[in-house]
């Protein structure tokens, strides 16, 4: 099994969750909530509002989100739903754990006094230059206040 954080429109309440859980697709089991230990630019960019974690550390904001344990079926579907690595890259980062599902077992899955485990992230280096120049947020929903209503697959021209 292995760490995922999701930051956008794979968590819960948002719009492409139903994969995530779709067993169909492999398993996906929550594990808690977290944040990216650096900084990161999240977008919201393109003609559908996707949300994008800009791999450029250091600038932006700690980047909130949740920790999933995958199995490999999972993985290989989430590299392909993500269009690995074409448009995002699947790398690790460090995740600190804000909240943790099963508090029995925090010692063992939390990995470190701290709180922060490491986690592979669907971030991108593959952007046109100007999304560096828009709005930055810490935590995506799709019907935030940003307005920028996120464009279901099966809507798309």
């Amino acid at each position: 099994m292995a760490r995922v954080f999701v930051y956008g429109t794979l968590k819960r309440g948002q719009p492409n969750y139903k994969y995530l859980i779709n067993t169909a697709n492999g398993l996906a089991k929550f594990q808690g909530r977290g944040r990216t230990v650096e900084k990161y630019p999240l977008v919201i960019a393109g003609k559908y509002n996707i949300p994008y974690m800009l791999n450029i550390p250091g600038t932006g904001h700690h980047v909130a989100g949740e920790i999933y344990s995958v199995d490999d079926q999972m993985l290989q579907f989430l590299d392909e739903f993500e269009g690995c690595p074409d448009i995002y890259q699947r790398t690790l980062k460090r995740i600190e754990v804000v909240e943790w599902e099963e508090k029995g077992s925090a010692g063992e899955a939390r990995g470190s006094a701290e709180g922060i485990v490491e986690c592979f992230v669907y971030s991108t280096t593959t952007y046109p230059p100007e999304w560096v120049g828009l709005p930055y947020y810490d935590n995506y929903d799709s019907s935030g206040k940003h307005g920028l209503s996120y464009v279901l697959r099966e809507s798309r021209d």
